[in-house]
C-alpha cells in the first residue's frame, strides 16, 4: 500500500505543557483509518496537525515531521491553501455554511479559481452522488443548508470537502453529534467512498472503528500506544493497555 502521509516524531506543545509525545504514524492510500482513545488524549489535536488547521492557536510549537506525498508540510515553502484543498476536513458539527446546498458545495471550487458554470455544475452533482445525498438535495438546491437535518448537512458537508477532489479527509467524529440512523448511513457512505479517497478519522465509537476503519491507531496520554490493522487490533492486541481500553476498562 502506498503512504500518502507520514508523521515522524510529531511533538506538539501549548505553552510548556506537552500534548504529543512524538507520534510515528503513517496513512495509506484509499484506506480509512481510525484514531481512538479516551477523550483528551490528543487525538483530535494529532488530526489537526494533519492540515495544520491548529496554526493559528496562540503559544504553539509543533516539532517533528509530517510528509504529504513527499513534501513537509510545515516547510515554509508549503502553500497552505494548496494543502487544504489536498488534505480537506469535516468537523464533529455538521458545518454548513448559510446559504444554499449549491453554493455550499461548489464554494471550494469558486476558491480555487474554477469559473465554467458546467464544469461547477458536474462536480455538485457528483460529489452529493458520492455523499449520498442527491436524492435529497437535487429539487432543493437552492435551499438554505442549514434547513436540512443534522445527518444530511453533515453529507452536504463531506460533499463539500470532495467537490475539491481533496486526496486526503480528515473527519473529526464526523457523526457524534448525529443519532444512529444517520450515523450509519455515514458509515456507509465512507466505505463506497474510501475506493477513492483516503480518510483519517477520530471516533469515540469502538463499534464504529470496528465497521469502518482498515487501520486502527491507539492514542493514549499523548502517546501512539500501537496502529495496525484494524481487525488484528481488535481481535488479538499486541498491547494489555489496548486490550484493556477495547474492552472497556477504562476510559
Amino acid at each position: 500500500m502506498k503512504e500518502i502521509i507520514t508523521a515522524e516524531n510529531v511533538k506538539l506543545s501549548y505553552g510548556n505543557y506537552e500534548a504529543l509525545h512524538g507520534i510515528n504514524l503513517s496513512f495509506h492510500e484509499k484506506e480509512l483509518t481510525a484514531l481512538i482513545g479516551p477523550s483528551g488524549c490528543g487525538k483530535s489535536t494529532f488530526l489537526r496537525c494533519l492540515n495544520r488547521m491548529n496554526d493559528d492557536i496562540e503559544n504553539i510549537k509543533i516539532t517533528g515531521k509530517i510528509m504529504f506525498e513527499g513534501q513537509d508540510i510545515y516547510s515554509p515553502k508549503m502553500d497552505l491553501v494548496s494543502l487544504r484543498k489536498e488534505v480537506g476536513m469535516v468537523f464533529q458539527q455538521p458545518t454548513p455554511f448559510p446559504f444554499s446546498v449549491y453554493n455550499n458545495v461548489a464554494y471550494g471550487l469558486r476558491i480555487a479559481g474554477i469559473k465554467d458554470k458546467e464544469l461547477i455544475d458536474q462536480r455538485v452533482e457528483e460529489s452529493l452522488k458520492e455523499a449520498a445525498i442527491w436524492e435529497e438535495t437535487k429539487d432543493n438546491l437552492n435551499r438554505n443548508a442549514q434547513s436540512f437535518s443534522g445527518g444530511q448537512q453533515q453529507r452536504i458537508c463531506i460533499a463539500r470537502a470532495l467537490a475539491v477532489r481533496p486526496k486526503v479527509v480528515l473527519l473529526d467524529e464526523p457523526t457524534s453529534a448525529l443519532d444512529p440512523i444517520s450515523s450509519s448511513e455515514i458509515e456507509e457512505t465512507l466505505m463506497e467512498l474510501k475506493k477513492q479517497f483516503t480518510f483519517i478519522m477520530v471516533t469515540h465509537n469502538l463499534q464504529q472503528a470496528g465497521r469502518v476503519a482498515d487501520q486502527t491507531a491507539f492514542l493514549m496520554n499523548g502517546n501512539l500506544i500501537e496502529a495496525g490493522p484494524t481487525e488484528k487490533m481488535f481481535i488479538a492486541p499486541e498491547k494489555q493497555i489496548t486490550s484493556d481500553y477495547l474492552n472497556g476498562r477504562f476510559g
